[in-house]
C-alpha cells in the first residue's frame, strides 16, 4: 500500500519512471478490460492508451481511499463507455414481453471455457455486449446502466435479455440442444 502510494505521488509530481511502473504494473489487467468493451484489439489499445492518458491526467484526485486498480478500472470502463457513445446509434427495443418469463441459469460457465465463454462475448452486437459487461461484468443495475449508456432502463433490460438469448443460441449450436436448454430455462 505505501508503495503504491509512493509510486503515485512520484507520478503526479511527473517522474516518467514511475508512471512507466504504474502502466506496467496495471496495463495487461485494463488492457483485458478494455477489450472486453472493444470491438477489437485495436480499439481497445486505443481505449488503453486514452484511459491511460486520464490516468495520468487525473492521478492527482486519487484519494487512497478505495484501491487504485479499481480506480483506474473504472477510468477505463468510461472511456470505452464515452468511445461507444460517440460510435452507437441506440435503437431502444422497449418490448420486454418478449423476454418476460424465461429465466435463465447462471450454471452455463460450467459447460464451457472462460476463452470459449469471453470469445462468444465478444461476438455479441456492441451494443448488447456493452449492456451484458456492464451488467455481468461491472455489477452495475440497469437504472446505472441507463445512466452511463444515456438509455432507458427497459432499453437495458432487453439489451441484457437479447444478450442472453443469443450467448443462449450460441452455446447451444456448439454443446447442442438437451445440454444447454436446462441451463438456460426455468
Amino acid at each position: 500500500m505505501e508503495e503504491i502510494k509512493n509510486i503515485v505521488e512520484q507520478c503526479v509530481s511527473g517522474n516518467v519512471r514511475a508512471q512507466e511502473t504504474l502502466y506496467r504494473m496495471l496495463a495487461p489487467k485494463m488492457f483485458g478490460v478494455c477489450l472486453r468493451y472493444s470491438k477489437d484489439v485495436t480499439e481497445a489499445e486505443d481505449n488503453l492508451q486514452e484511459g491511460f492518458v486520464k490516468v495520468f491526467t487525473y492521478l492527482k484526485n486519487f484519494r487512497h481511499e478505495g484501491s487504485l486498480e479499481g480506480w483506474v478500472r473504472k477510468i477505463m470502463v468510461n472511456v470505452s463507455l464515452e468511445k461507444f457513445r460517440k460510435q452507437q446509434i441506440m435503437y431502444p427495443v422497449e418490448d420486454m414481453k418478449a423476454f418476460e418469463g424465461r429465466h435463465f441459469q447462471e450454471d452455463i460457465i460450467e459447460k464451457i471455457s472462460a476463452d470459449e465463454l469471453v470469445a462468444l462475448i465478444r461476438e455479441l452486437p456492441p451494443r448488447y455486449r456493452m449492456v451484458f459487461n456492464l451488467y455481468v461484468m461491472e455489477g452495475m443495475n440497469h437504472k446505472e446502466i441507463g445512466e452511463a449508456m444515456q438509455i432507458t432502463e427497459g432499453t437495458s433490460k432487453s439489451n441484457l435479455a437479447r444478450a442472453r438469448e443469443i450467448l443462449k443460441q450460441k452455446v447451444t449450436s456448439l454443446y447442442g440442444e438437451n445440454t444447454i436448454a436446462r441451463n438456460f430455462t426455468a
